[in-house]
């Protein structure tokens, strides 16, 4: 266990160190090739979601791993292939993938007018390959130290089944018991695996190699169904008292009619809080991916500045990187936390109880 710090210190800057020379393989080839580094389109293509899983490129030659499409044309019905056919043919049973416009990386068909069309596309993108990897991680996880803790629950455990004790108990009992209050143990299943599906698909997203480096918590469709959940928790289980002080708070009078200034006012706050959950992990995990990808892009727009300016640039952006993926870990767990602990006060907030008026003593 003395070790561990030391290890740990190693692999991340190892990972750090592969971020960036990874990340740096497609600049590289275009450097070559004398043409200029287009810094944002590079950084939206790597935060963005892909039909294919990009390994590295040597030379000319592209290495990536093929996801299912599935796709419904109105007019051609159900299509399902590899997106390998894509490299093959730009065109592929009349579907492609738009290069521009509003449709662009994802696949559209062309209708008789010639626009572009977007079919009902559910296809194995990813993010998503990424989400079911992550999911299926975490159960497998759970069910080992579930197994565990049933075989021998008054056992003390150690190695990795004490972390994750230690991770669980920590989270259930500093987290979510003092937030949510004495029925905390019915919202304890969803809220510890809400902390652990988005640290663990967070953790994912430093790492640059398959099956890490997918955008999942930057993805802002995946935080607003984790938003949506919390809030629809949070609503149906609110008690009598929630609702009341909602649309008929405890405020002078004129503040409630004729004009309903305070109910607008906590109405509009039950849709804010959910939002705030949303933006709050959307935008720091994608800030996080995009910072990284803007101090790796320094390597190449300070090649024409000269030999001195470049390998200066180089060594600083390499050794930011490092720091960075230290300040990402942290991050990563600090998001997570967050996230579970606002679900948790929301929840709290949800299940108040009547005010308890005071008592009349005889004299």
């Amino acid at each position: 266990m003395k070790r561990l710090p030391k290890i740990l210190f190693v692999l991340i800057f190892f990972v750090s160190s592969l971020s960036a020379n990874l990340y740096a393989n497609e600049p590289v080839q275009k450097t070559e090739q004398n043409e200029e580094l287009n810094v944002r389109e590079f950084i939206l293509e790597h935060i963005s979601d892909s039909y294919s899983w990009h390994i590295t490129k040597i030379g000319e030659h592209e290495i990536s791993i093929p996801l299912p499409v599935i796709v419904y044309s109105n007019t051609t019905g159900w299509h399902v292939f590899m997106a390998s056919a894509f490299h093959q043919s730009k065109v592929y049973e009349g579907l492609t993938i738009a290069e521009e416009g509003k449709y662009k990386g994802k696949i559209v068909e062309i209708d008789n007018k010639g626009s572009e069309v977007r079919p009902f596309d559910i296809s194995i993108t990813k993010n998503v390959f990424s989400l079911l990897f992550s999911s299926i991680l975490l159960i497998v996880v759970i069910l080992v130290v579930a197994r565990s803790f049933k075989k021998n629950p008054m056992q003390s455990k150690s190695g990795f089944i004490g972390f994750m004790e230690m991770f669980i108990m920590n989270i259930n009992y500093d987290v979510i018991k003092p937030c949510v209050g004495k029925d905390y143990k019915r919202y304890a299943p969803y809220l510890l695996t809400l902390f652990f599906f988005v640290f663990t698909n967070n953790v994912l997203g430093l790492i640059p190699i398959f099956p890490g480096g997918a955008n999942v918590t930057g993805n802002i469709a995946i935080t607003f169904v984790l938003a949506i959940i919390t809030f629809l928790i949070v609503n149906i289980s609110g008690s009598k008292e929630y609702w009341r002080e909602i649309l008929w708070p405890d405020v002078p009078f004129w503040l409630k009619a004729p004009i309903p200034l305070m109910p607008l006012i906590e109405l509009v706050g039950v849709f804010t809080k959910p939002f705030a959950l949303m933006i709050r992990l959307f935008a720091n995990m994608l800030a996080g991916h995009s910072i990284t990808l803007g101090l790796t892009c320094l390597v190449f727009v300070t090649v024409k500045m000269g030999p001195a300016m470049n390998t200066s640039m180089t060594v600083l952006s390499f050794l930011f990187n490092v720091f960075i993926g230290f300040v990402e870990i942290l991050v990563a767990y600090i998001q997570a936390y967050i996230f579970t602990m606002l679900s948790a006060v929301f929840i709290g907030l949800a299940r108040v109880e009547p005010h308890h008026k005071k008592e009349k003593f005889k004299i």
